[in-house]
């Protein structure tokens, strides 16, 4: 059976429930508050077929804190050739579009896991705007990835440059949806982060 978006945003909220965290989506458009006295980890991912947001939500079961959607004031399309259109024309251009989601407190977050996909062998321009509008300075961030085949690219160089002083971690490169094996592979990552699972 197919889960739709609204049953996996109900899991993810029942899951946080259970591990004490706080899932946060931004697809109200109100900003984001990091809730006070909380877990000092952000999960934030940007996702548009649902690969990265499945992963995040498993990061994020793992791991606790916060998880936030990244959401555009002017989404890209449904379609899935309009949307490689417009996203190409953003990252040939340099645009930054403008996020919906805002998220408050920044810097109380000193873990940032940050999900994206593979999209010309880099990060999607959603992540651009989300690393060039906050101070990840300091920040230890986690990158994650979902792809078709390119796996990482230069995502990770990329990031490295739009957040110079944050200390950037070995990424998690997802091959689509990422199969039976996700669980284990994002144990595995962790692990080798020094985070338990």
């Amino acid at each position: 059976m197919k889960t739709t978006r609204r049953t996996f945003m109900m899991t993810i909220l029942a899951a946080a429930a259970a591990i004490g965290g706080s899932a946060i989506m931004g697809n109200t458009g109100t900003a984001f508050a990091a809730q006070p006295g909380g877990n000092k980890t952000l999960v934030v991912f940007f996702s548009w077929s649902g690969n990265t947001r499945d992963i995040a939500g498993r990061i994020h079961q793992k791991v606790g804190g916060d998880l936030v959607e990244l959401e555009l004031l002017k989404p890209y399309s449904s379609n899935y050739n309009s949307c490689l259109d417009e996203a190409k024309r953003d990252m040939e251009q340099g645009n930054r579009p403008e996020l919906k989601t805002r998220i408050a407190n920044l810097e109380r977050y000193s873990t940032v896991f940050l999900g994206y996909p593979n999209w010309w062998a880099t990060i999607p321009a959603p992540i651009a705007s989300l690393l060039e509008q906050y101070d990840f300075s300091g920040k230890t961030i986690l990158p994650f990835c979902s792809h078709g085949g390119g796996r990482l690219g230069q995502s990770v160089t990329d990031i490295a440059k739009l957040a110079p002083r944050a200390a950037i971690k070995e990424a998690l490169s997802v091959h689509y949806g990422g199969g039976s094996s996700l669980n284990r592979d994002i144990d595995a990552w962790l692990g080798k982060a020094g985070i338990g699972g």
